[in-house]
């Protein structure tokens, strides 16, 4: 009785959401409580919520189970969270599982950094839990969008397969960061429109991320450094005092 008002003091009391389907939470934190906030505030939208408190745990968990998302803590024992997300990243089975930080956390360096591993979203503690699930709605929201839609395109020179998480410009490989992919996929699939800063967060990084609107000029210099030694980093253009759109165009 006591932890309940505890949860409900911090307002971890929500009313079960029969309305959303049921996908599984993987949550990995190496403190017992936030565990445990985690699973009453996830499992109030119906949610099945699998828990690990190592990396190690967690990756056994994602080799024997259908995870939907995972929640990652920074610090971990025996190894970080961010160091977790590179690794995920670089494996078939989890390279396009939905990720979202969760940590104590919160200086810019830190929050790009989590972003630029390949984290989905960053969110910081304390956490409301009514937000957290909203932001998992729509990371699960887009996610789904984006398997659905067209795998390969192709734009000029520029191919990119969305399923092999492949990029080839003239028939060669093109390197690139995680949040420079999808940068890159959106851009491809609606070419020569203008996006803004703003426009472009809400669409590959998702509403109400928090996250600073010149993070996005650091993703566009990367994604030109990527298409450079191709000479389609011209493709990239920069609109003044409107943003940036991808035009079909060889080297110059």
């Amino acid at each position: 009785m006591q932890q309940g008002y505890k949860w409900q003091a911090m307002g971890f009391v929500t009313q079960m959401d029969n309305s959303k389907s049921q996908t599984t939470i993987l949550a990995l934190d190496d403190e017992a409580p936030i565990l445990e906030m985690l699973t009453y505030a996830l499992e109030q939208h119906g949610r099945t919520v699998l828990t690990a408190e190592t990396a190690s745990a967690a990756k056994v968990l994602l080799a024997e189970r259908k995870v939907d998302l995972a929640l990652i803590d920074w610090m971990l024992p025996g190894g970080s969270g961010i160091e977790l997300v590179r690794s995920l990243r670089k494996q078939e089975i989890t390279r396009q599982l939905p990720i979202i930080m969760l940590t104590a956390r919160t200086d810019e360096p830190d929050i790009t950094a989590g972003l630029d591993a390949g984290a989905d979203d960053y969110m910081t503690k304390p956490f409301s839990p009514r937000e957290l699930n909203s932001r998992i709605n729509a990371i699960l929201r887009r996610s789904n969008q984006y398997r659905r839609s067209q795998t390969q395109l192709t734009l000029g020179a520029l191919i990119l397969d969305i399923d092999a998480v492949r990029v080839e410009a003239y028939g060669v490989p093109v390197a690139m960061g995680h949040t420079e992919f999808k940068l890159l996929a959106f851009l491809m699939q609606n070419p020569e429109r203008v996006y803004s800063r703003s426009q472009l967060l809400d669409h590959v990084w998702g509403i109400g991320t928090f996250i600073e609107e010149r993070t996005i000029d650091v993703h566009i210099l990367r994604l030109r450094k990527s298409l450079k030694p191709s000479g389609l980093e011209t493709m990239l253009q920069t609109v003044r005092g409107a943003g940036y759109k991808l035009q079909e165009m060889g080297p110059e």
